[in-house]
């Protein structure tokens, strides 16, 4: 296994910018990731697409306040823990709901092939 790939969904909550940047930050750190680089764009209406480059992968994050909704990617591998991070996620930004689901990457051997 190569990393894990966490899909979060938060229905409700906080999604503000800045919230959502430092919240991102904290999840990094409690997943015990390196943050190399952060980007962050407000729309009009409220809505915030947002990332941060890891040395382990990314976290991301696209909002819809007119919906509640929040989707929210965090991958990270070696030794670092998504699960983790999307618990600091769930607590910084309260989301009324949560839901998770995880693929593990590169699980297949090198020998494998896949036939496309």
């Amino acid at each position: 296994m190569i990393g894990r790939h966490l899909i979060l969904e938060h229905w409700g909550g906080l999604m503000g910018e800045a919230v959502l940047e430092a919240a991102m930050r904290e999840a990094a750190r409690a997943g015990g990731a390196h943050v190399l680089s952060a980007q962050f764009h407000p729309f009009e209406g409220g809505g915030v697409t947002g990332v941060l480059l890891l040395a382990e992968s990314h976290i991301s994050v696209h909002t819809w306040p007119e919906h509640d909704y929040a989707a929210l990617d965090l991958f990270m591998c070696g030794t670092a823990d998504v699960e983790a991070a999307a618990d600091a996620l769930d607590e910084a930004l309260r989301p009324r709901r949560s839901d998770r689901r995880i693929l593990v990457r590169g699980a297949l051997r090198p020998s494998m092939k896949i036939d496309a």
